[in-house]
């Protein structure tokens, strides 16, 4: 197995109001005086837990991890159906990683982000690469809409059954659009309707990774109920949306990081999100090497624990 960093707590946490209302929850740990870089956690809704600090050398790196706007410690909360969602997009979530920089006095850091993620790690990067040092992704995604359309439909072909019962808890004249439809019912006043349509999209999450060696069961939906209902809102209302990006924009704009170097870890057998997204990121940005691990899906696997901290090494040198 595998062997990361001795788990450590943070020396420094907060809350810092980023607007509309938003508290988002921020925690520093490792070395003061160390290189700082930033956990940007997947879901997206996921919240950052305190694995994501294992992967970093204490002695070498001043971690940042925050929570992104409705989910984990942050306020408001998505699971309150109070909750105003309109101010919750990747724009305003690249402005929140922006204001947690200044916040912390940071001029420049690493960008360590998975799935949804390197998401939104690559588009704070295109957008401020002047603050970004480098960049470590896995399980590489851009949320473009052919991606979304793969896991919520294309995927099926594997799973027919887990399938037809995720599009058949929606009704009928929702299914021609699944994820659509789901941000619909997340959105009920009915906390049961809330509550079902989470359990039934988890329970489709659950399936499409339930092939991979090294993957544990129910990892979609063995969530606590606030944080699965918040997850699956999150995710939908930005699915939905196709994350607010232009189609292909962040493969179009990689240019922007040029300079910057990459790492790019990503499973040959994951299901989730393919390993043409990865390929296709690293041949727009020359910088980036991509690194395919052939026993890991898109919940990884002991090989991809190692690579991910081997990288996160090699750059705090």
């Amino acid at each position: 197995m595998t062997e990361l960093y001795p788990r450590i707590e943070p020396h420094e946490h907060g809350l810092l109001d980023v607007g509309d209302g938003n508290r988002v929850y921020w925690e520093v740990c490792g070395n003061p005086d160390g290189k700082p870089a930033v956990v940007v956690h997947g879901g997206p809704g996921s919240g950052c837990g305190p694995g994501n600090r294992d992967f970093f050398d204490p002695a070498r790196y001043r971690l940042v991890l925050f929570d992104q706007r409705g989910c984990g410690r942050s306020t408001p909360h998505a699971s309150d159906p109070a909750t105003d969602m309109r101010h919750n997009t990747t724009d305003h979530l690249i402005a929140d990683m922006e204001r947690l920089r200044e916040h912390l006095g940071i001029e420049r850091w690493l960008l360590s982000g998975s799935s949804w993620g390197s998401t939104l790690a690559l588009a704070y990067a295109e957008r401020f690469p002047h603050r970004v040092s480098e960049i470590v992704l896995t399980a590489v995604t851009t949320t473009r809409r052919y991606e979304i359309d793969w896991l919520y439909r294309g995927v099926a072909r594997w799973f027919p059954a887990q399938w037809e019962r995720f599009r058949d808890h929606l009704p009928e004249a929702d299914r021609a659009d699944i994820v659509a439809g789901y941000a619909r019912l997340m959105e009920s006043p009915d906390p049961d309707v809330r509550a079902r349509a989470a359990i039934a999209w988890c329970a489709w999450e659950d399936a499409v990774v339930s092939l991979e060696p090294n993957g544990q069961a129910c990892p979609y939906s063995d969530r606590p109920p606030d944080a699965l209902l918040a997850l699956v809102r999150i995710c939908a209302h930005y699915f939905s949306h196709g994350a607010w990006l232009d189609e292909g924009a962040l493969l179009r704009d990689a240019g922007r990081l040029a300079g910057i170097p990459g790492i790019l870890l990503h499973g040959r057998l994951d299901l989730s999100g393919p390993l043409d997204t990865a390929w296709e990121l690293a041949r727009a940005w020359p910088d980036a090497d991509l690194v395919v691990v052939d026993d890991s899906g898109h919940t990884g696997s002991d090989t991809m624990l190692a690579r991910k901290r081997g990288a996160l090494d090699r750059f705090a040198r």
